[in-house]
């Protein structure tokens, strides 16, 4: 008899790539059967806070929360290697301007939120901003409800056909502030009360759903596609080439000396609780 474990993941073309292999049956998953469960970055953070799917994407913000919960696979790491999550507005604004306008994010746990607040240098209680869906953030800054976005997903691609020009790339700023380590988003975490053998099942079945789109490229990115909003094919191709890569097959000792140093230096900054040790499934 299979079982059946919940996976949350977000409805973008980086994810829907890396799960093309598992979503469609094209690869040996041992029995185990998989529900797939998509819903935005912020919603899927929110429900592992609450230890309700069994696997899930994360962003590392929100990972430093459910630590004591979940373990984090090996493989499904989103890294900005010199790139991230964008500021953009209508206008060039410097960071001592961002520092006091209304910024629309895509939510309060998503990493870049944090690396936001690192940053301006600012804890969240001292910013002005709004949370506003990820795919909503271009519509909240052209009608005037915030004067800047904070982009993530595809927008990071596409902003400047909505009429914006970019203030800030967080993901060139850490790199350049950090020895050169890639800005860590978001991984993939199984829940602990599931028993460590599956754990590791898991672990080597995502792995090759990733490697089985990065095998057969054209196919996964046509997969991709229809995720990929006012994206054609070249452009999502290239989205899919910034967030599954070799840190996606691996995070490696520099991948994780990159979350170990991000969630490090907010809890220096006042901005987590505590600080992090991080649980890798083997």
């Amino acid at each position: 008899m299979s079982q059946t474990l919940t996976l949350g993941h977000s409805p973008d073309p980086d994810d829907a790539f890396m799960f093309y292999g598992l979503a469609k049956g094209l690869i040996p998953t041992g029995g185990f059967a998989f529900e797939h469960v998509l819903q935005d970055i912020q919603t899927l953070n929110e429900r592992a806070r609450r230890g309700e799917l069994d696997i899930t994407a994360i962003s590392f913000h929100a990972y430093a929360y459910v630590s004591a919960q979940y373990a984090l696979l090996p493989s499904g790491a989103s890294m900005g290697d010199g790139y991230g999550p964008l500021l953009t507005a209508k206008e060039p604004f410097t960071r001592a301007e961002l520092a006091r306008r209304k910024i629309a994010v895509p939510g309060t746990t998503t990493s870049a939120f944090l690396a936001l607040q690192l940053w301006l240098q600012k804890p969240a209680n001292q910013l002005n901003f709004i949370v506003v869906p990820f795919d909503r953030i271009f519509e909240a800054v052209r009608s005037g409800r915030a004067e800047a976005g904070l982009v993530i997903h595809e927008g990071q691609l596409t902003y400047q056909k909505e009429g914006l020009v970019l203030c800030q790339d967080l993901g060139a700023w850490w790199k350049s502030e950090n020895d050169d380590l890639p800005l860590p988003l978001g991984g993939n975490v199984i829940h602990k009360r599931v028993a460590p053998p599956t754990r590791s099942a898991v672990a080597r079945i995502l792995t090759a759903s990733i490697q089985f789109g990065l095998d057969h490229r054209p196919e996964a990115v046509a997969h991709a596609l229809q995720y990929a909003r006012d994206m054609g094919r070249d452009l999502a191709d290239q989205f899919v080439g910034m967030y599954v890569n070799h840190w996606t097959m691996d995070y490696g000792e520099k991948g994780r000396e990159a979350i170990r140093r991000f969630l490090g230096k907010a809890f220096e900054a006042g901005l987590l609780p505590h600080r992090q040790e991080l649980e890798f499934v083997d």
